[in-house]
């Protein structure tokens, strides 16, 4: 351990079928000492005795081994947010309904609601219904609908890698609402209504981060305002957000394909910030997947 922190904690959490036990796997990879499906009652326990033994702690808390009143697991993470020894990092992984239904029928598993004689549909839903509270503490979301589970442990290790001690960590991503919203942003700001390169022929291959794209963002002033206005909010609420204790800060702009005005203006805000020495990563969502596809983006 580096600094006054005597213990790194990692709780993983989210829906069944979304990935859990791969992000498990990375961070026992990476060093840290896993437990999956750990009684919730049993953390703080853990926790007490793992400075010595574990210092770098991972642990998988989900439906399973959820306690009846959710608000004992919230209070007893509160606790732990509040103690100086201890570095916590909550990532709370989901996907899509259709793909986790996907995927439990490719792998025929019983969901673990599945004893309640609810519909596999039903239960996912449920799931999350349960899982929301805890959601909603994530210091970090992870939508693995269009992952591959080599893109999952891809982006685990960059960001607990990347992950300082006591600070906030910026992920600018851009993503193309054709392929669905991005449900682990924690600010969506969309970008549809600003002049499409996509409508000039000569750009319609290019990207955000293409050279000839940028010239042609440079002759609309209404799109400078735009990426000023929320670089003004966020700064003005950036102490605020830091003074939660939350590790990071995903802010996604969308535009329908995901690879004109969204990716220039996550780069540009991407790269604002980092002038200003602030912790910032990048992520192009669409690029991305289509970098994957072997297509021409």
């Amino acid at each position: 351990m580096t600094g006054n922190i005597d213990i790194d904690l990692v709780i993983i959490s989210g829906r069944s079928g979304s990935g859990k036990t791969v992000a498990l796997r990375v961070l026992e990879d990476l060093g840290y000492y896993c437990i999956d499906n750990l009684p919730v009652i049993f953390l703080p326990e853990l926790v007490a005795v793992a400075k010595n033994r574990y210092p770098k702690l991972a642990v998988s808390i989900d439906i399973r081994n959820m306690p009846d009143n959710i608000q004992s697991f919230e209070d007893m993470y509160k606790t732990l947010r509040e103690n100086k020894k201890i570095k916590t990092t909550l990532i709370y992984v989901d996907a899509e309904e259709s793909v986790l239904i996907k995927r439990y029928s490719e792998t025929r598993r019983l969901h673990p609601l599945s004893k309640r004689k609810l519909s596999l549909d039903e239960a996912i839903v449920l799931e999350g219904s349960i899982l929301e509270d805890i959601a909603s503490l994530a210091d970090l979301r992870i939508d693995t609908s269009s992952l591959s589970i080599h893109d999952l442990a891809a982006q685990i290790t960059t960001l607990i890698n990347g992950h300082p001690e006591k600070k906030l960590v910026i992920v600018f991503e851009s993503f193309g609402f054709k392929n669905g919203i991005a449900k682990d942003a924690d600010f969506i700001f969309d970008a549809r209504f600003l002049p499409n390169p996509f409508w000039d022929p000569s750009l319609r291959s290019k990207t955000g981060l293409d050279i000839e794209v940028v010239k042609f963002f440079d002759k609309y002033p209404q799109v400078n305002l735009y990426i000023n206005q929320i670089d003004e909010m966020l700064t003005g609420w950036l102490g605020d957000i830091e003074k939660s204790n939350r590790s990071y800060l995903t802010v996604a702009i969308g535009c329908t394909g995901g690879c004109h005005r969204s990716v220039f203006i996550a780069q540009s805000l991407y790269e604002r910030f980092e002038k200003r020495g602030l912790l910032t990563k990048v992520r192009h969502r669409s690029l991305e997947a289509l970098k994957a596809d072997g297509k021409k983006s």
